[in-house]
């Protein structure tokens, strides 16, 4: 292959992965440092290009933001959403595996820092907490309301209000994700916690509770 042609292949390519490349950078920089004080220069530093390069694929730090949410959230929950329609266990096995592949693909990585980014700089950002509610909070709330349908049709769940038990399963995955990227006040990060063990047992919990069920225990 001429050098010519091996030199443009070669930009080619290296141009095709620039957006990839500059939603990594932003991830990490949205994680480590929040979404105000992260400025788009910073981003395209990390990624190896210049500003004018990144403002070429994204028009504004809110539209990388929006990038970042749907290539390493959103994209993940479309795996996610998939998973009730194939499993052919229980219902309280399918909750499991819905915890265990949030977890990985979600939870331990760097994605899961968004969620605190959200909470902490909603208040002064409404339009970015509102597109992460449409994007991630509302699509994962669907997955959870068919995956406790699918309980409850099956006789497997008693009826509940399907709305607060959606809150009582994404409770632990909100705290898991805010233990992984707490301050430094919390430089243990989980602190010993085992993640898979403990969105099992918060399933459990919520599935049988504390009470030991005897002969003589109320219904």
């Amino acid at each position: 292959m001429p050098s010519s042609v091996a030199s443009t292949t070669k930009r080619e390519r290296r141009k095709q992965a620039r957006p990839g490349e500059l939603l990594a950078a932003a991830l990490s920089l949205f994680v480590e440092k929040g979404y105000a004080a992260t400025r788009v220069d910073e981003v395209a530093a990390r990624a190896g290009v210049s500003k004018g390069t990144l403002f070429l694929y994204f028009a504004s730090k809110e539209e990388l933001f929006k990038a970042v949410v749907r290539e390493s959230i959103g994209g993940r929950l479309d795996e996610w959403k998939q998973i009730p329609d194939s499993f052919e266990g229980s219902s309280v096995e399918l909750l499991q595996r819905m915890g265990r592949v949030w977890w990985e693909r979600i939870g331990m990585t760097q994605a899961s820092g968004i969620t605190k980014l959200v909470l902490s700089e909603a208040g002064a950002f409404p339009e970015m907490a509102a597109f992460y509610r449409k994007e991630v909070i509302e699509p994962g709330h669907d997955i959870l309301r068919r995956v406790l349908k699918r309980g409850i049709d099956r006789g497997e769940f008693r009826p509940l209000d399907i709305e607060s038990v959606i809150h009582s399963l994404i409770a632990p995955m909100i705290y898991l994700s805010l233990s992984r990227h707490c301050a430094s006040t919390c430089e243990e990060g989980l602190m010993g916690l085992d993640p898979l063990t403990y969105l099992d047992t918060q399933i459990e919990l919520i599935l049988h509770g504390l009470v030991r069920v005897t002969a003589s225990s109320p219904a």
